[in-house]
């Protein structure tokens, strides 16, 4: 559960403030009142709730990742009002800043104590603790480099350390990935269920096997997303991931899905139910894209995913139009289906149908060797089980034999929420192929979906040379147009 926000966001930053002392004068100027250091059973709750809010969406207006940026590039939803707050691509400074900001000071930072805290070398080992924090802070790494590019990786989060390091090199986006995919696996070896207990762990309640399966998980979407650029590398990672389901765990059910299980009090509430309920913001309304795409397929999910309109169908507005003809749709669009706007509906990081059908692309590229098409039905089953809705009788047919095409489709489905990892596999992949915009429409970023996040306005005050190597090493201009490294088409 969610119930860290207030007290602990005012001792992590005491704690981050504070310089070191001597041994003799900390000793004696000790208030056990007014703690120096915050435990990992206080900085893991933190620092996942902070991260994952943030990716989910957060409720503050101008920086709504997840509301105002994806779900609307990736046509899960469009604006009825306001299309110049994402839907027309234009986003303003505060959205780029404040995400790059509250990622690494709110999650990055302190998975790092936590790191630090729990490591051999310290006065507290606990390797489960230490693994846990690895596994989260590769995730918030990954969803970094793949919003902006290269960025700084080996040399971030050594500010506090005792040779401190305050304007860190940027990493390409191929050094970043490499990183990652080796922490993750270190990760899984230290995770141990027979190790010592863990507390505050809003994700998993404590069980480190889940922890395992998803550190595995987590590795294996990595290396299939650079699999395109690091063939040898990503088939050998697979290989030793799937041929020991003993020592690599991944998720095998939907029990296993990496997700943040909100409440029904505010402040750890659904952000989207902030925003839109406790809010009274209104000002989204479904995507014709999705709507069209799912009504074709005769896909029930969409009962859940929308709710019907007045006249009891599901209609969608085209994206970018502006906003005098985009508030003519009110009267008769759907709006986000209400399972999503309640407020304990937990935010979602990874599931067991998005890992099924990684294995399915993995396997029809050939990059594994299984049947694309059974993994392909089996991640639809997984998703329709994880909102407990039927699948049709004839779906499998209507959806037909797997291809790459069908299968990002059918991610792209599977993702509904989660629309910053479904926008990443459309610039990856070019996949689901969107249709041609609303001649009404009216677009910024030369009519470009996004394809990346400028970087902050901070970096360019305050870590200019660095970031200057960073841009050329993403190979083109900080605009929400250059292509990033794993991009295939």
């Amino acid at each position: 559960m969610k119930s860290y926000k207030i007290l602990v966001s005012i001792a992590v930053a005491m704690s981050l403030s504070l310089n070191s002392c001597t041994e003799e004068f900390d000793e004696m100027n000790t208030d056990p009142n007014n703690p120096t250091s915050i435990s990992p059973q206080y900085l893991l709750p933190y620092a996942i709730e902070k991260s994952v809010d943030r990716y989910w969406g957060s409720n503050i207006r101008f920086e709504r990742l997840n509301l105002d940026g994806a779900m609307l590039w990736i046509q899960y939803l469009s604006r009825n009002i306001y299309s110049n707050e994402g839907d027309n691509y234009g986003i303003t400074p505060t959205f780029y800043n404040n995400t790059w900001k509250s990622f690494f000071n709110d999650g990055l930072v302190n998975f790092q104590s936590i790191i630090k805290q729990a490591g051999p070398e310290s006065k507290t080992p606990n390797a489960n603790y230490e693994g846990a924090a690895i596994v989260m802070r590769s995730w918030v790494f990954s969803v970094l480099t793949d919003l902006y590019g290269a960025i700084p990786y080996s040399q971030a989060l050594k500010g506090t350390d005792a040779t401190p390091i305050y304007v860190p090199e940027y990493d390409s986006m191929d050094k970043v990935y490499a990183g990652l995919l080796n922490d993750l696996k270190i990760a899984n070896e230290k995770l141990s269920v027979t190790g010592p207990a863990i507390s505050g762990d809003i994700l998993y309640d404590g069980n480190i096997l889940k922890w395992k399966k998803f550190a595995n998980s987590l590795r294996l979407r990595l290396a299939n997303r650079q699999a395109a650029k690091k063939s040898a590398e990503s088939k050998a990672i697979m290989a030793e991931i799937l041929g020991d389901a003993v020592k690599f765990p991944i998720f095998t059910s939907n029990d296993d899905n990496a997700l943040l299980k909100n409440t029904a009090t505010r402040p750890s509430n659904n952000e989207w139910h902030e925003v839109m309920v406790m809010g009274s913001r209104t000002d989204w309304s479904m995507s014709k894209t999705f709507v069209d795409k799912l009504t074709g397929l005769g896909d029930t999910r969409l009962s859940v995913f929308a709710n019907m309109n007045g006249a009891g169908k599901y209609e969608g507005i085209p994206n970018g139009l502006p906003d005098a003809i985009a508030t003519t749709y009110l009267s008769s669009a759907s709006t986000l289906g209400s399972f999503f706007t309640q407020a304990n509906t937990p935010s979602v990081i990874m599931t067991y149908s998005e890992l099924l059908l990684i294995l399915a692309e993995a396997a029809i590229d050939g990059d594994i060797t299984a049947d694309a098409n059974d993994l392909m039905k089996k991640g639809i089953q997984a998703s329709y089980d994880q909102y407990k809705v039927t699948v049709p009788a004839n779906y499998f047919e209507t959806v037909g034999t797997a291809t790459k095409e069908k299968i990002l489709d059918q991610k792209w489905i599977t993702l509904f929420g989660n629309a910053v990892e479904a926008w990443t596999e459309y610039r990856r992949t070019g996949f689901p192929v969107l249709p041609a915009k609303d001649p009404r429409a009216v677009f910024e970023n030369e009519g470009v979906l996004p394809t990346r996040l400028p970087y902050p306005t901070t970096e360019y005050s305050l870590n200019k040379t660095s970031l200057d190597k960073g841009i050329t090493l993403n190979g083109g201009a900080d605009n929400m147009r250059t292509k990033l490294w794993w991009a295939e088409k």
